[in-house]
């Protein structure tokens, strides 16, 4: 089966660390064909969603993969399209959802589902799950956000569309930056941003599951 995955530049993932690599390596050690694209190749063209991807192949040095020559192909010619891409959630973002919804339409397989891509944000959707989280809170107002830290006194500020670790700032009640930290992050209470309780266990490692048609 020839599966592609939409991926942010290639030269970018990370071997060590990218979940996206450990899928591509599990598809080929089961005999699948592999292809991959950047969001900015899927195009509209003659009521088909059609994209240029590259023929993929794993290597180990002197880097992780060869590309070999790009193929123009409608998405619906592969067996599978997995949307890897990671945030920033922005609207090129979800413009990428509706072509992958029309892709479906057409008859492509795409995981995940591009409306649950938009619907389900990976920050807000644990606040279905409070009995299984820590304390958090969802405000762009600094003063909301100060009280909060106030009350747990060991705090993980983030915000809502990032990843990798990116902009996350662990503060404290007493912290001599934690007004500029705020500003910064809530953009002058323009930007909603999630506190969470600090969780010192966080140290130790965290585990990530991958639900597969569940």
């Amino acid at each position: 089966m020839d599966i592609v995955f939409i991926v942010d530049p290639l030269a970018s993932l990370n071997p060590d660390k990218d979940s996206s690599i450990e899928m591509m390596h599990a598809a080929a050690r089961r005999g699948h064909a592999l292809f991959a694209i950047e969001s900015g190749e899927l195009h509209l063209k003659e009521n088909q969603i059609w994209a240029r991807a590259w023929p993929l192949t794993l290597t180990e040095v002197p880097s992780w993969y060869h590309c070999g020559e790009p193929v123009q192909r409608p998405l619906h010619d592969f067996g599978a399209v997995m949307m890897r891409k990671d945030p920033p959630f922005d609207m090129e973002y979800v413009f990428a959802t509706y072509l992958l919804e029309l892709a479906e339409q057409q008859g492509a397989q795409v995981f995940n589902r591009p409306q649950a891509l938009r619907d389900f944000n990976e920050k807000l959707s644990t606040a279905r799950f409070p009995e299984l989280t820590p304390p958090l809170m969802v405000s762009r107002h600094q003063q909301t956000l100060r009280e909060f830290i106030r009350e747990q006194g060991d705090v993980i500020l983030k915000p809502l569309d990032g990843m990798g670790g990116s902009e996350i700032f662990r503060v404290q009640p007493l912290d001599p930056n934690l007004g500029v930290i705020l500003e910064t992050m809530t953009r002058h209470n323009q930007r909603t941003i999630m506190a969470q309780r600090y969780l010192p266990a966080i140290t130790q490692g965290d585990k990530r599951v991958l639900v597969v048609d569940g």
